[in-house]
């Protein structure tokens, strides 16, 4: 595959030389119709075959001398004073087309010495233009561009700092978000296609399998989502994350894990639970995360992007956090550490991108590109009768091309800066392929794109790393995977909303109102913005709930939380079939439902099935059919450990899971979901260099708690605690 790929850039190279030369060709044509001092052929005439064949053999003579003979040109010019040089770039620049026509086979044409120097200047200005428009879509020239714009032109892979000798090797973590492990295997295997074999969709990853690197699986915790596995992954602690969305009855408001201020919060609370300001202090960088991670350096983070006046208390914690590692005093520091805190905000990362023009051309091309393909593939998709399907019309396109490409460039830009700045530890979400599993699937033809897409940034990322003033250990992970499957209302003919209305008596709205398209494409995006968060009271951000005599049913995947505002604290069993008898035994006994959390007076949290079957999480005691089989030995030990989180909530409702099919049951409009249990969602994967120790791929890497106190300990950030592995009981789930 290297071969192939060293065959693919002489091509490309080959093709960026032919276009620009024929772009200087036909503005040598264009510019000899429109001055009426230069002519291409003879005051006779002659024929357009033989004008186009001499314009590009001028154009191609023109091209070779600057190529050849301009570099020792402007060392000859160098001590010219720099007002002159100016003027003398001109003349000496017309003058190298004057000699390409003298070199020029059956020149014939007329051109005054002064027109030369105009003409000259527009074809250098043309050509450069189309060189720099094509490599943009080059990775490697783009990397390249990228070192030289941070002022890095070290011999590559020099790995050290000068005097100092040899540095530590440094550290980027590469999240992609979504890929599950399955999903990943399939896609470094080489495929086959209209009876050819063709190359893995992610070879650069299928050539670090084959040489360097190790891929081992991890289990997601129940909320197999990016808000709780990230919180602990960044911050030791995803205690009391119990989904993506969920009610809290104290404030009233609805918690949202990418929602700025939300996000802020929890960041708040898990760096108050571990007295740590995180994984990336006190030197990292944290680049289109949820969570800065105790990060310094920060961009496109989302807890961080709220507009604030002034600095909370909760970040003056964070700053002597931060201080604390790297060992200053306390006493007399809050000012400078707010001053680090305060330096960055989540949309320096755009800025700092943009104000580049060629990186605003590179983007803005493959925005429009993205757009149109994502058009072209749901329209395909229609075409085709595909399904499970779901709906891409409206904003969809724009927030999938904001996902898929701006995100993606900007973090990566920050990533390759980074690194060229010596940072020891580099944390960066690429959520690309979760955007488009989402609405397509996770093994559609469209994810498989963006994941070949993906890989091709990876690459990007270790060249650039070539030019790096320390090495770099490269670890790609992941945060869950997916599962695909129709969705609730697609297979039964309403919401999960609807039957929670049926269940308590209440009337069911003949439409249910959807999750909008690309939710968390378009939080990002709003945040890039500026945009103030929607809902919420006068001077809050936060969501808030409905009437307080219904019921508040939020989904996250196919995990759904169902809460009772004007029933005090964690509702019971018995309080809710006092008020609404039917509604428990509608939800377990409902076929697109596998089971039912509520929390017993007597007996504690307790797992409902249908068929009348019971699981005590507590005593383990089972009661019929276990609702939780299905969901493989470590379901149980997951849901008791979210059940005893103090914002569970009343009734929580995991979808229905197919074990041959492996598929769910997503609640929100989704088609590859996760948030819940069953199927590829649960199982993330790992994939670090051989040097570093790992868990053994035999083994079970068990919660997002276990992959921070790895990378940790790769990080010498404090001893590292033995991950958990699973021994076949009761661990970790691990569905199908």
């Amino acid at each position: 595959m290297g071969v192939l790929r060293r065959w693919r850039a002489a091509g490309g190279a080959i093709v960026r030389v032919l276009v620009v030369w024929a772009v200087s060709t036909a503005t040598m044509a264009v510019l000899a119709g429109i001055l009426p001092d230069f002519r291409i052929q003879p005051p006779s005439g002659d024929s357009p075959t033989r004008i186009a064949i001499t314009a590009a053999a001028a154009a191609g003579a023109f091209g070779l001398l600057s190529a050849l003979v301009w570099p020792v040109l402007v060392r000859a010019v160098l001590l010219v004073p720099a007002l002159v040089l100016g003027l003398l770039v001109f003349f000496l620049n017309g003058s190298l087309l004057l000699l390409a026509f003298r070199f020029t086979p059956d020149w014939q044409g007329d051109i005054a010495p002064a027109t030369a120097v105009v003409i000259a200047a527009v074809m250098s200005a043309a050509s450069s233009a189309t060189s720099t428009t094509l490599a943009m879509r080059d990775d490697a020239a783009y990397g390249r561009r990228l070192a030289r714009l941070a002022g890095r032109r070290g011999n590559p892979g020099q790995g050290t700092a000068g005097a100092e000798g040899p540095r530590e090797p440094g550290f980027v973590f590469v999240q992609l978000d979504g890929v599950g492990h399955d999903v990943l295997r399939e896609a470094v295997r080489p495929v086959t296609r209209k009876g050819r074999l063709r190359p893995p969709a992610m070879e650069t990853v299928a050539d670090w399998l084959d040489s360097s690197h190790r891929l081992v699986p991890w289990t997601t915790d129940w909320s197999s989502q990016t808000g709780a596995s990230q919180l602990a992954i960044l911050h030791g602690s995803n205690e009391d994350v119990p989904a993506f969305r969920w009610y809290e009855k104290e404030t009233g408001q609805i918690m949202v894990c990418n929602r700025p201020s939300c996000a802020a919060e929890l960041e708040r609370r898990a760096v108050a639970r571990t007295g740590r300001a995180g994984l990336l202090a006190p030197d990292g960088a944290s680049r289109g995360n949820l969570f800065s991670g105790g990060a310094e350096q920060l961009a496109l983070v989302m807890s961080v992007s709220t507009r604030r006046r002034r600095f909370s208390a909760d970040r003056l914690a964070m700053a002597r956090l931060r201080s604390r590692a790297v060992g200053a005093p306390e006493a007399g520091e809050p000012a400078a550490a707010l001053a680090r805190v305060g330096a960055t905000r989540s949309r320096t990362g755009y800025f700092a991108y943009f104000s580049d023009p060629a990186n605003a051309v590179r983007t803005a091309a493959s925005f429009v590109a993205e757009v149109v393909r994502e058009i072209t593939e749901s329209t395909s998709a229609r075409l085709r009768h595909e399904h499970p399907r779901v709906g891409r019309g409206g904003l969809y396109p724009f927030l999938r091309a904001f996902a898929t490409v701006v995100e993606r460039d900007v973090a990566v830009a920050a990533v390759v800066g980074d690194m060229l700045a010596g940072r020891g530890a580099v944390y960066a979400d690429l959520v690309a392929y979760d955007e488009v599993a989402h609405h397509s699937g996770p093994r559609s033809r469209d994810a498989m794109r963006v994941l070949r897409r993906l890989d091709r940034a990876i690459r990007l990322i270790a060249d650039a790393s070539r030019y790096a003033p320390r090495p770099y250990r490269i670890v790609l992970l992941s945060d869950h995977g997916q599962s695909d499957g129709a969705t609730f209302e697609a297979a039964y003919g309403l919401t999960l909303k609807d039957l929670v209305r049926a269940g308590c008596g209440l009337p069911v709205r003949r439409r249910a109102r959807g999750t909008a398209s690309g939710a968390e494409a378009r939080a990002a995006a709003r945040a890039a913005l500026h945009r103030p968060e929607r809902g919420g009271r006068t001077g809050e951000e936060h969501e808030t709930a409905g009437p307080a005599s219904e019921p508040v049913v939020l989904a996250s995947g196919n995990l759904a939380l169902i809460s009772f505002p004007d029933l005090p604290g964690r509702a019971d069993r018995g309080s809710i079939d006092a008020r609404h008898p039917a509604l428990l035994r509608t939800l377990a006994e409902h076929p697109g439902i596998g089971f039912v959390l509520v929390l017993d007076g007597e007996r504690g949290p307790l797992v409902l099935g249908g068929d009348g079957g019971e699981h005590e999480l507590e005593t383990g005691r089972v009661t019929g059919r276990d609702p939780l089989a299905l969901f493989g030995p470590g379901a149980a030990a997951a849901v008791l450990r979210t059940a005893r989180f103090p914002h569970a909530a009343d009734i929580m409702v995991n979808s229905a899971y197919d074990p041959v099919a492996r598929t769910v049951h997503a609640f929100e409009e989704q088609v590859g979901s996760h948030g819940g249990l069953g199927g590829d969602q649960s199982r993330a994967f790992l994939l670090h260099p051989f040097d570093l120790d790992g868990p053994d791929p035999t083994d079970r890497l068990v919660g997002a708690g276990a992959v921070h106190e790895l990378l940790g300990g790769w990080l010498g950030r404090k001893p590292a605690a033995a991950p958990p592995v699973a021994d076949g009981k009761d661990e970790a789930p691990v569905a199908g």
